[in-house]
């Protein structure tokens, strides 16, 4: 399997990678197909309906037992990238629109930025940013922020898109469960919608590295699935028990609770 690069030149209106093809079409809904040679995806898209919106629509869409996260996150980029021409321009577009959606409410995800929005302190760093909504909504309200990510390609994507935004946001590529900082270098660590993607050894791991990176809180964040949903990258599942007993093991005052998912927030101070 070759190395993703998600600005990489491709056709107008058809984007490949590996065995994913996302295709363009005059009409119709986003439908996935598997060929002998892959996956065929087509779509009608817009370039205003280019946003993170399109997680939920392309998860409804699975139909395929053997769907897994890589065809969906190809999924997803092909998306972006046959919709728009130009490569910066279609991610400065889904970046964009999914910002806008996440601030005046209309994506699904925006009660769960809003949370974390109240709760972050001072200096914050963010692990297992992904495209780095949450680092960029937060700079935006004027917070010093870090993304980090284990992906290279994704903090490349954000160090490429975020000046086109008028956003200031550094980036880090680590391990969540390792990170080359300083201990009690950023005053929050937020770890949100990362714990249900790993097991519990390193779930542990990653908790006890935003204990010893945070000066004053750490804010975890998880969904709560009847069923880990794999396409996501899902792995685990969480209730109210399982995060009371996590912050049980930190030894600090914490809180657990529901909105959106599940909430712990250990305050170190």
């Amino acid at each position: 399997m070759s190395v993703l690069d998600s600005l990489a030149p491709c056709p107008p209106g058809r984007w490949t990678h590996d065995h994913v093809t996302v295709e363009r079409v005059p009409s119709g809904p986003i439908r996935l197909h598997r060929t002998t040679d892959g996956l065929h995806v087509t779509h009608a898209l817009t370039p205003d309906l280019l946003s993170e919106r399109l997680v939920a629509d392309v998860t409804a869409s699975v139909q395929d037992a053997e769907f897994g996260q890589n065809e969906f996150e190809l999924t997803m980029v092909g998306l972006v990238r046959s919709t728009v021409p130009g490569a910066l321009e279609s991610w400065v577009t889904y970046y964009r629109n999914s910002l806008n959606e996440l601030l005046d409410g209309t994506a699904e995800f925006a009660p769960i930025h809003d949370m974390a929005a109240t709760l972050v302190r001072g200096r914050v760093l963010d692990l297992g940013s992904c495209f780095g909504f949450l680092p960029l909504r937060l700079a935006g309200a004027g917070f010093d922020v870090v993304a980090t990510d284990i992906l290279p390609g994704t903090m490349r994507l954000l160090d490429a898109v975020a000046p086109h935004l008028g956003l200031a946001v550094d980036t880090l590529v680590c391990n969540a469960a390792g990170v080359p900082v300083p201990d009690d270098s950023s005053d929050t660590v937020t770890a949100i919608h990362l714990l249900e993607h790993v097991d519990d050894e390193t779930g542990a791991a990653v908790l006890a590295e935003a204990l010893r990176i945070a000066r004053e809180r750490v804010v975890i964040a998880v969904p709560f699935e009847d069923e880990a949903t794999a396409c996501h990258g899902h792995i685990r599942t969480f209730d109210l028990a399982s995060l009371d007993a996590l912050g049980r093991t930190t030894g600090f005052p914490y809180e657990v609770f529901e909105h959106h998912g599940g909430w712990l927030v250990v305050d170190l101070v």
